[in-house]
Parts: C-alpha cells; structure tokens; sequence
C-alpha cells in the first residue's frame, strides 16, 4: 500500500473568503515503511497573509514573493499523490483548500477524491481516545514522539511528525528507519530461546474486561484506516 501523509499551511481559514495555500509538505509510506521520498513546495498566493495565520507558521509575504503559484506546480502535485491513500489530519481543511486550488487552475482537474482515498487522523485519534486532547502536540505527547523542532508550524515537518505518529498509532513498526538493517541484525543477536520439555505449566492470564474493550478499539480504528480490513477479526472469525 502506498501512503502519502499530507498537511499545508495557508494564508487564512476559509477559502471561501479567498484564503489560499502557502505551503504542501507530502511524505510517502509503502507498505508502512517510510521511503524518504516527499514532496515540498512554497506558493505565492498572490494575497496577504492574515497575522494570526502568520503567527502559526511564519511564513511571510516577502517570503513567498519568488514562489511558483498553484497552477505552474498541480501537474507535479498530482502525479505524486494520485493513487495513493491520503492522511491528513484534521482532513476537512486540507482537502477543501486543495480542491479549492484545483477549481482556480481550471486546467480540468476533479476533486482529490477522485483519484485518492482520505484517513483522517483526528476521527481516528478521537475514536482511539475519546474525550481527550488530539491535536499533533497531545499525540506526540501521548506516543511520545519528539516534536521539538516544531516551535512553528511548517508543512513538511508537520507530515513528517504525522507520519511517526500514524505508524505508532495504527500498530507501529519495529523501528521508524528507513531500511531493515536493525531489525536483521537485531534477528541474528537475539537468536531463539527455547523452553525446557519439564517446565511447570504456563499461568494463564484472563484479559479484563476493560482491556477487552480497549483491544477492541484498537481493531475497530485499524479497520478504519485499512478500508474496513483487520486481519486479527478474520483470524477470529
């Protein structure tokens, strides 16, 4: 499976009232591995930038005033996502500001979602953890995830934080490298521990029913992420 983890920084909130993206930071998960291969761009606007959009990214005017805009960059943009499965968080606003982009190019592209499918994050963080905090900061927190360098927003950083926090939170991997060389060696060092044939019985330990119930959420947001998919009820099945 091929993964784009996507966020964008804008000029405003609303791109009805004509706010337009300043930034696109995608990364590419295949298979739930991080390749290291993203996709970045800074767009002129050809607009100002509200100060407290501003003072969330700060990403300046003067900044953006040699940037390519939109329509010079959608052919790329589009290349790179199209196919894959979008994760976003918060995917409300960065879908309507980019299917807003793309109605302005009037170059005859449709909406992202005809040609990606969409997880939202958030839906997925408040199914996991209801009633608390699920903003990228309180995920990083709770995985503990280093987010330090995020002293502003910036797209690129924030899909790259995203992406960290989405493997951990769907069931992880063994480590969030880019090639399997710790975990072959680590294979090789550990080796196979075998038990004695006289040992005593193993005790069992029946699960509580709050840990039912919080496995259960756990399958029910990886079928969400997976396209309703799990294997571990089809094996229960």
């Amino acid at each position: 499976m091929r993964q784009i983890i996507v966020d964008t920084e804008t000029t405003g909130l609303e791109p009805s009232q004509g706010h337009r993206i300043i930034e696109i930071g995608c990364v590419e998960i295949v298979n739930r591995r991080l390749t290291g291969n993203h996709y970045h761009q800074y767009l002129q606007p050809d607009r100002g930038i509200d100060e407290a959009a501003m003072e969330v990214h700060g990403i300046t005017s003067e900044f953006l005033a040699d940037k390519p805009r939109f329509p010079e960059i959608v052919d790329d943009f589009m290349s790179f996502i199209t196919g894959a499965e979008l994760v976003i968080h918060n995917a409300p606003f960065d879908i309507g500001f980019l299917n807003h982009e793309l109605k302005l190019t009037d170059a005859g592209w449709d909406d992202i979602t005809s040609y990606c499918s969409v997880v939202d994050t958030l839906i997925l963080a408040r199914t996991l953890h209801p009633g608390q905090k699920n903003s990228l900061d309180a995920l990083c927190r709770r995985y503990d995830i280093d987010n330090s360098q995020r002293t502003l927003h910036g797209a690129l950083l924030d899909a790259e934080i995203l992406a960290d926090v989405y493997l951990v939170m769907t069931g992880g991997q063994g480590k969030l490298s880019l090639d399997g060389a710790d975990e072959a060696s680590g294979g090789q060092q550990a080796g196979i521990r075998r038990l004695k044939r006289n040992r005593p019985p193993l005790k069992v330990v029946a699960a509580a029913p709050r840990e039912i119930e919080m496995h259960e959420q756990r399958l029910a947001a990886i079928a969400q992420a997976n396209g309703g998919k799990c294997v571990w009820r089809e094996l229960d099945s």
